[in-house]
């Protein structure tokens, strides 16, 4: 197909075929129109011809070109920006790359007349028009039908309605003078309140840049409760489902996960065998803590004493020893005066205490010297200690809970005046009769004669100490056995009840009944640390620790400051990591949010093992979670 002279079309079939039947090529002589161009070319522009010729696609591949972050493509009676919405990360930052276009075009302009274009930071002016440009790209996104619907002016209002299936029938929306949807309300009357308020610019809840401005505005008011957030947004806009965009969002902002992070605890672990283990000697199975300091008056001045509280983990007795300092060597002569009386237990359960550490560690130097008389008076061979790890109170609650029963019933019978030394020690060996007399299991109202079981019972062979006098045999012998035969089916009797009535009463889980995903090599982690406000340590799983039950305990966690070992429930997972699908994260700059884009397609030998590790029960409750 060529044009002729005038401009017009001429095809290829009209020319003349010579003789051997091909078609007949241009004209390429001095005077054709291939040297000359077209013969309305000499002519007025008036007279030009104003038929165009057809463009017909092509089929090249197109190469794929870089794009800035706003493009702006020009069609015939209107200008449509695109931008790429994934490429902001905050809603400060979009409003000011758009007021820089602004500047931009507004320099060139003055640049044309010679004109100076303004500098500096960006005005009021400009980000206002930045942001009007932005709400009017939001809307035109998502309810182009509605505003086109809108600005058809020409027609009578009744056919202007919307569809009741849009999502705007119901807000009586209008266009303003800079092109922006907004809602009218019943409120234009209120002159105390501002146009944005009377009548709010409606956006939609699914839109990437709405999730910035929501973001924006939970960082404003710095990371606080939701509804001073949706509060706050209503004054200016209207999202539907506002509440439930904003909650959305602090669960995704990393400022929140951080400072509100919180341990997922796996579910309360069976009891160890310690707890359980009936039929056997009192004190066979102990923990150890301490509680203190108190003041004790000693002449005319006043020092400090701590009690060392020795529970049986079976039976729930205690026993108190006064000492006077936190260090090793009283550690251990408090422990020598428990062995003197209830004699060498077979395991010992502690904290993590450096006092208690240090006894651990001469034991096992005195088990392995040469005086075997001092080794067996100190324990015996089958004597085991076991630490819990740091910051684990949880896992001591079989002590925890006894410690504070003891502070109560010795505060109960001291007065306000100091006590002295010996004052102290009496009161101390009668908080420990007053707790030791305690129940273990409820008591039978249906029978005046059976007394509900307590500790004592396996001590004294009665709650109060008080044993019935037993019968007189003619014959010495039988009296001895029959005495032996007659404490042995007391004890009996003691120990069926202990397993009928008490057992039963801690078979209960009380919290942390839920399964939670384990903790794993390589996760970030916050310590939590109730001492420490606003300085939670930092750091990385490098090892875990699993129980009898296969869950996760505790875990080894790589910080700045060396390798520490903490329990699980002192872990708080930051998943603050990239993810995928339809969650976008960010982390450029001051970025510290994740927002949701749908639309944008070695184990410390010293420390007892998991299956050791204590779970406060029905009478072992503890407040440090």
């Amino acid at each position: 197909m060529y044009l002729s002279g005038n401009g017009s079309q001429v095809n290829s079939t009209s020319l003349t075929k010579p003789p051997s039947g091909q078609l007949a090529g241009p004209d390429l002589s001095s005077t054709s129109r291939w040297f000359n161009g077209p013969s309305f070319l000499y002519e007025p522009e008036d007279r030009w011809p104003t038929q165009q010729a057809e463009c017909t696609g092509t089929k090249e591949e197109l190469r794929a070109q870089k794009t800035d972050i706003v493009n702006v493509h020009h069609t015939t009676g209107s200008t449509f920006i695109s931008i790429e919405w994934d490429r902001f990360s905050q809603w400060n930052r979009l409003v000011h790359s758009i007021g820089y276009v602004f500047r931009y075009l507004h320099n060139r302009r003055c640049q044309a007349r010679n004109v100076t274009g303004r500098q500096g930071y960006l005005e009021q002016i400009e980000l206002a028009a930045a942001e009007k440009l932005v709400f009017r790209i939001i809307q035109n996104e998502f309810y182009s039908g509605e505003i086109a619907k809108l600005k058809q002016t020409n027609l009578p209002i009744e056919r202007r309605r919307l569809n009741r299936s849009s999502p705007l029938a119901k807000l009586s929306p209008f266009i303003d003078e800079d092109g922006i949807l907004r809602m009218e309300s019943r409120i234009t009357a209120a002159a105390f309140v501002s146009y944005d308020t009377k009548n709010p610019i409606i956006l939609p809840r699914e839109h990437y840049a709405t999730q910035l401005i929501v973001l924006w505005y939970h960082k404003k008011y710095l990371h606080c409760n939701t509804n001073t957030v949706v509060n706050e947004i209503r004054q200016r806009f209207h999202v539907s489902r506002l509440k439930t965009l904003v909650r959305r969002v602090e669960k995704l902002c990393v400022y929140c996960r951080v400072h509100k992070a919180s341990p997922n605890v796996p579910r309360m672990s069976p009891l160890p065998a310690a707890r359980l283990r009936a039929f056997c000697k009192p004190f066979s199975f102990v923990g150890l803590d301490y509680f203190g300091p108190m003041q004790v008056r000693v002449g005319r001045s006043t020092v400090k004493r701590w009690v060392a509280l020795f529970t049986c983990l079976t039976i729930r007795a205690v026993h108190l020893e006064v000492v006077h300092s936190l260090t090793t060597t009283s550690c251990k002569m408090a422990m020598r005066r428990f062995i003197g009386r209830r004699g060498s237990p077979v395991e010992v359960y502690s904290d993590n205490g450096t006092n208690f550490l240090g006894a651990k560690n001469d034991l096992i130097e005195e088990c392995k010297a040469i005086n075997d008389e001092l080794a067996t008076t100190f324990t015996n061979a089958a004597t085991k200690w076991y630490f819990n790890p740091p910051s684990a109170p949880h896992m001591g609650g079989a002590w925890e809970r006894l410690v504070r029963s003891v502070k109560t019933a010795f505060y109960a019978m001291t007065t306000s005046r100091t006590p002295n030394e010996e004052t102290f020690s009496t009161v101390i060996v009668e908080a420990e009769s007053v707790v030791n007399s305690r129940p273990l299991t409820f008591i039978f109202l249906e029978n005046d004669t059976q007394e509900a079981l307590t500790p004592n019972h396996f001590l004294l062979m009665s709650s109060s100490g008080i044993g019935q006098p037993h019968m007189k045999f003619l014959q010495p012998g039988m009296a001895l056995r029959d005495d032996w035969n007659h404490n042995r089916h007391l004890v009996d009797i003691f120990w069926h009840r202990w397993v009928k009535e008490y057992l039963p009463t801690i078979a209960r889980r009380t919290k942390w009944f839920e399964e939670t995903k384990p903790l794993e090599p390589g996760t970030l982690v916050v310590i939590i640390d109730e001492s420490i406000r606003n300085g939670w340590v930092r750091g990385r799983v490098v090892g875990v620790t699993k129980g009898a039950d296969g869950r996760v305990r505790r875990a080894t966690v790589q910080t700045s400051k060396g390798l520490v070992t903490r329990p699980v429930a002192k872990l708080a997972v930051l998943d603050i990591g990239k993810t995928s699908g339809d969650h976008l994260s960010y982390e450029r700059g001051d970025v510290v949010a994740t927002l949701a884009a749908p639309l944008l397609k070695q184990e410390n030998p010293t420390n007892v093992s998991g299956d050791d590790s204590y779970r406060a029960g029905d009478d072992d409750i503890v407040t440090c979670d």
